[in-house]
């Protein structure tokens, strides 16, 4: 969660970023953009949990192709994000199992000795899943599956690291630091292990945006190209495009595109198309439609428009699009809803439908299963998460079972 502000310090002095000052509301109406132009494991867990084979990280854009016609068999693999210091905070990343057909979710013990796990993910072939350490003195650090085993972690150069992706070679990891508004590379080895820090580029320009003390670097992804990196900074309202050089590790910036001032954009997701991309602002509680230009890695920013939530303060969280580009779910945490949106004129065009109650308290973070039939909410309030059934032909989404219990839920991770 992060805010105009800078991140609150937790217990021994870790960045926790789970308080945060009041934001704008804005709202906008449906807009179009056009095309650019073509181109270690806790003993309480008897058994490992198993391993996701051929599974890649839950991306933002949700599962790469259309989901089965029938889900998966057996208990699946979900990680849980937490914070590990403040009141009632949890001890390490969370680890349980949910049924792919149900959405019903079981406890599986704990992962210690990683510090604020706040942002999860997984490298493309299921057997390593990596963890931010959220705290000033910010780190990445590594975990074997399925034994769910610490295998080492690295310093991002920064503080608070909020986010972070693997790049698609499976190569490289991406992170960002929220505190001090910077990315950073790592090299992943062959065992999945994260080797010393090959780049960190600070976002020193353009000047932080109204209320802002500084860049706010929240997310780095990899574009649908593979060949463009896009970091979101919510401090100076900007989206910048760097290359990869994926013999060196390093980043060479190759565009920026600005929100409108006071804007706060948070998290970007893809339409399947590729040529389309939709931002939530955190600050400003607006989503925007964004051309992006592949050949270029270029984005053109659309105007903003609303997230149904109303004149309050509703800090839109996570976007996701559903795997046949036709809905959009946006969290968010003030209103405690998820909004949906009908997806049009091939990406270009939101369609806001409605807001659908989340059954839970700050929706920090939301995913797919790699089916794309559930979606997870981690609801930082409320230390739960709720699982919705996701009809991807209608848009409806339905909850189901009862809310999962797990402290200072921050981060769900089905694989």
């Amino acid at each position: 969660m992060s805010s105009g502000a800078q991140p609150s310090r937790g217990a021994g002095g870790a960045w926790t970023r789970r308080r945060f000052v009041g934001a704008l509301a804005g709202t906008a109406a449906i807009a179009t953009v056009p095309a650019p132009a073509a181109p270690r494991a806790d003993p309480a867990v008897p058994t490992p949990l198993p391993k996701a084979p051929d599974a890649g990280p839950a991306s933002s854009a949700g599962p790469s192709a259309s989901p089965s016609p029938t889900p998966r068999s057996g208990p699946r693999p979900l990680f849980l994000g937490t914070y590990t210091s403040g009141d009632g905070a949890g001890k390490g990343i969370g680890l349980a199992t949910y049924d792919p057909a149900t959405g019903t979710i079981t406890g599986g013990g704990v992962v210690t000795g990683v510090d604020n796990p706040s942002f999860l993910a997984a490298h493309p072939d299921g057997r390593t899943l990596y963890a931010v350490d959220e705290q000033a003195a910010g780190a990445v650090t590594a975990v074997r599956l399925p034994g769910n085993e610490v295998i080492g972690s690295r310093s991002t150069g920064g503080a608070g690291p909020c986010h972070l992706s693997v790049h698609p070679s499976g190569r490289w990891l991406l992170s960002a630091n929220y505190a001090s508004g910077s990315v950073a590379v790592h090299p992943i080895d062959a065992s999945g292990a994260l080797g010393e820090r090959t780049d960190l580029v600070t976002h020193s320009s353009p000047a932080p945006g109204p209320g802002q003390q500084g860049p706010h670097a929240h997310q780095f992804v990899t574009g649908p190209d593979g060949g463009h990196q896009l970091a979101v900074d919510l401090g100076t309202d900007t989206v910048y495009t760097y290359r990869l050089d994926e013999t060196g590790g390093t980043l060479t910036e190759v565009s920026r595109a600005g929100t409108k001032p006071g804007a706060g954009p948070r998290h970007l997701t893809f339409h399947p198309g590729g040529r389309y991309a939709y931002l939530a602002n955190e600050v400003d509680n607006t989503v925007t439609v964004c051309g992006y230009d592949p050949a270029t890695g270029r984005l053109t920013v659309g105007e903003p428009q609303s997230t149904g939530t109303g004149s309050g303060t509703s800090y839109p969280a996570e976007l996701l699009v559903t795997s046949n580009g036709s809905y959009a779910f946006l969290a968010n945490r003030g209103h405690n809803s998820l909004t949906r949106y009908a997806i049009e004129a091939d990406g270009a065009r939101l369609r806001l439908l409605d807001t659908v109650p989340v059954g839970g308290d700050f929706p920090r973070t939301i995913a797919f299963s790699p089916d794309g039939r559930l979606l997870f909410a981690a609801n930082q309030r409320s230390s739960t998460v709720t699982v919705f059934q996701v009809d991807d032909t209608t848009g409806e989404l339905r909850r189901v079972g009862e809310p999962f219990a797990s402290p200072v839920a921050v981060c769900a991770l089905p694989l």
